[in-house]
């Protein structure tokens, strides 16, 4: 069964369980035992859901996912009667009274959670690793980071735990984590998944919901299950033509391709990055697409956007204070969550919208320098899988702050425009430690990036290439 259950993807084993090949409990048995041997090594589990799982499974759950067992985020997605820690100390794990949004739709799809994955205290950072639950280890090398704020989530999709699983990215959540352990990521066009009921849109609207997987159409029959506008949304996004599902497989035609090296922040770009991005443009040269070296000059304004994270910093630990009734002293969190809330107690009201403004001129500028182009595609990160520690929330100095922008050089311009962007595993290093390439096109045209990733996945494919094929 093991073996059964670790060849098929979320699409596959719904379709075995609909069959009556397997039942749902016998996939949630074999899901648990993988993420319990894995998760000695990984740290990548935090709050586990087995009895009420079991339950679920077995009522047959039904739906494009019938069956097919899942883990959640252990941030912000509240699940009736599912504790959730957040990441922090701050507070006891909360078990919610009701289900956030996505998480109802998780559940009509017929997903079976079992447990949350690990994030970093609020998901504040591209690492995994908090006071509370301590380091996700990477599954290539436990010595390197999973990657962040998902990478509880990567991990377990990238050892066979679950076939796919919840994720969420604000500036590079679900791409840096994919990119880090050799799986495929999609952040969402912005509006395309609801974020409520709890808030209308996270940190000002850089930040979505989606998932990581180990194949294509997984991440594209989720994306299916959970888009669409809720009651009340603040704003929506224009429908798909057609499932994204079905865009998987369909060809995508002749794209032009903008190759961007220089990144959006002042680092410098490991040459790892670099050969790994310009290897995939000579792939996408072989399959028949125009890629053209581009420039785009967003004149600084990405290194301007730490203002709108430090104020929802700043916002929730007032929260925080005001709903238990004492404020919230700097021992209590992370060293980096307590000065990134400093910094926003220093911002004004003014400099706050100033940051907002340049969230939208990114994205005019994006889309300007994007005419006559149907796809971007840079290095997912400027540096290789950091090591465990280099960027821990315990660490506020220049160095870890350097590595830092260098996980986000890349990634978090795609959050300010609302572009969707994919991480696609197409390159490992000289130690074995994936690395992955970025891909974004225009705003609601997740379809032009589904078409491009099965195509580079049929052409290099990675989902059979997983850590520790011996356990």
């Amino acid at each position: 069964m093991r073996e059964a259950y670790l060849s098929h993807d979320g699409v596959g084993l719904a379709a075995l369980v609909r069959d009556g090949e397997v039942s749902a409990s016998e996939l949630l048995e074999t899901a648990i035992g993988v993420a319990e041997e894995w998760n000695d090594v990984l740290n990548a589990v935090t709050v586990w859901d087995v009895d009420r799982a079991r339950a679920a499974a077995a009522r047959a759950p039904r739906g494009p996912f019938g069956g097919v067992p899942f883990l959640l985020k252990d941030l912000y997605s509240p699940m009736k009667g599912l504790p959730s820690t957040d990441g922090t100390r701050l507070y006891p794990p909360v078990a919610p009274t009701y289900d956030a949004e996505i998480v109802s739709r998780f559940k009509a799809a017929g997903l079976v959670v079992f447990g949350r994955t690990a994030s970093p205290e609020f998901g504040l950072t591209t690492t995994t690793e908090s006071a509370r639950h301590g380091p996700t280890r990477n599954p290539w090398d436990p010595e390197y980071s999973a990657g962040g704020s998902s990478g509880g989530a990567a991990a377990m999709v990238a050892v066979g735990a679950v076939p796919v699983a919840h994720a969420s990215d604000g500036g590079g959540s679900i791409r840096v984590p994919a990119s880090n352990c050799g799986i495929f990521g999609l952040k969402p066009s912005r509006a395309r998944v609801p974020a409520g009921p709890d808030v209308g849109e996270g940190w000002s609207g850089m930040a979505i919901a989606g998932c990581v997987s180990r194949t294509v159409r997984d991440s594209a029959a989720m994306l299916d299950v959970v888009s669409g506008p809720a009651p009340g949304d603040p704003y929506s996004i224009a429908p798909p033509e057609r499932p994204f599902l079905a865009e998987v497989g369909r060809d995508p035609g002749q794209l032009r391709i903008a190759l961007v090296t220089a990144p959006f922040l002042d680092v410098e770009v490991d040459p790892t990055c670099l050969a790994a991005v310009q290897g995939a443009a000579v792939l996408c040269n072989d399959l028949g697409h125009v890629v053209e070296g581009a420039t785009i000059d967003l004149g600084g304004r990405l290194g301007r956007l730490r203002p709108v994270i430090a104020v929802h910093t700043l916002r929730l630990l007032e929260d925080v204070g005001w709903l238990r009734g004492s404020q919230v002293h700097p021992d209590e969190v992370e060293p980096m969550t307590w000065a990134l809330a400093e910094m926003g107690r220093n911002v004004t009201a003014t400099e706050f919208v100033r940051a907002v403004d340049d969230i939208h001129a990114i994205g005019r500028l994006m889309a300007s320098a994007m005419e006559g182009f149907d796809v971007v595609m840079t290095p997912m990160m400027a540096t290789p899988p950091p090591l465990i520690g280099a960027i821990s929330m315990d660490r506020t100095d220049d160095e870890a702050s350097a590595l830092l922008f260098r996980t986000l050089a890349f990634g978090q311009v795609m959050n300010a425009t609302g572009m969707p962007a994919m991480s696609v595993p197409l390159h490992w290093s000289a130690a074995g430690l994936p690395i992955g390439v970025q891909f974004a096109s225009a705003i609601g045209r997740e379809d032009v990036l589904f078409r491009l990733a099965g195509q580079l996945e049929q052409a290099r494919p990675w989902a059979d290439r997983r850590p520790g094929r011996s356990r």
